[in-house]
């Protein structure tokens, strides 16, 4: 990201705009009515826990090969290494395997505690992370209420890692997503939001005697782009039950307009600084002979 003093003046004035008048940098609503979100609906009924999306995962996105099903003793989160992890929990109605990633929320909280909207909600529905604008406060590992996104610490050029839908190689290009794609036993599917959640609910009353009467991701934070449905209580299989209904940045919008302006430029003006420095420190060592 390269800025120059222009450059971060006319960013910084048009912020000020932004804050005052409620709109984004290209003049459009900072909220816009997006009805038909993509999302994935989960069927643990289906799921046979073979762990092959972690796989397509790992290489539809050039990461590390995951370990091998026999290799693992116990419940994994999401980490630095790989976007997804299936996890095998024994049950009320014994063994029950549940995938998790990001739940790439309707309203996600990641993206409204960025500063820089490096943390994204696209119109078509999956939140994604873009380098280019991001300042590394990691203000988005602490906002999600699913603790998903997580830092490459260890890493000479770290980087935000987490679930994306496959959006930039392939949602974007009229695919679905890798882990859907090849599951063996279709206990993913991927459309539109509206449709998913259709589909959850005819397969709860079709077959009442082997789901609980519930579609986890419906409603929590808001609702979110993955859908789940269990033969079991969720929290049998150790998901977060306690998360609101109500999405997290209503929270704080109220809060949002009552902070003096000074508070939330000063994060971006430390990065224009930043940027501005940097850039005219390349000039300099451009002009040394």
């Amino acid at each position: 990201m390269n800025l120059d003093r222009r450059d971060f003046f006319r960013m910084m004035g048009v912020t000020g705009v932004a804050l005052a008048t409620g709109t984004s940098i290209n003049g459009k609503p900072l909220q816009e009515d997006v009805t038909e979100f993509k999302a994935v609906l989960y069927d643990s009924v289906r799921c046979k826990g073979c762990h092959g999306c972690e796989i397509d995962c790992a290489d539809a996105n050039g990461l590390a090969e995951p370990p091998k099903k026999k290799d693992i003793t116990g419940p994994r989160k999401t980490n630095e290494k790989w976007r997804t992890v299936v996890n095998t929990h024994e049950t009320s109605k014994g063994k029950v395997s549940v995938k998790m990633q990001c739940m790439h929320c309707n309203e996600p909280a990641c993206a409204a505690a960025c500063l820089t909207k490096a943390m994204y909600k696209t119109v078509d529905g999956p939140v994604v992370w873009r380098e280019d604008k991001c300042m590394g406060c990691r203000y988005c590992m602490v906002s999600c209420p699913f603790d998903m996104p997580k830092f490459e610490y260890n890493s000479p050029k770290p980087i935000i890692q987490k679930c994306t839908m496959c959006f930039d190689t392939r949602v974007s290009q009229g695919e679905i997503p890798a882990c859907v794609e090849n599951c063996p036993n279709e206990a993913l599917t991927f459309g539109t939001r509206r449709d998913m959640i259709a589909e959850a609910h005819k397969r709860i009353v079709e077959n009442p005697d082997d789901y609980v009467d519930y579609i986890y991701g419906e409603n929590e934070a808001g609702g979110t782009g993955w859908l789940y449905l269990s033969p079991v209580p969720f929290e049998e299989l150790q998901m977060k039950t306690g998360i609101q209904h109500a999405s997290y940045p209503a929270l704080t919008s109220g809060f949002l307009y009552s902070v003096p302006s000074v508070f939330v430029l000063v994060p971006a003006l430390l990065l224009g600084m930043q940027q501005a420095t940097k850039s005219n420190n390349i000039n300099d060592e451009n002009d040394v002979e």
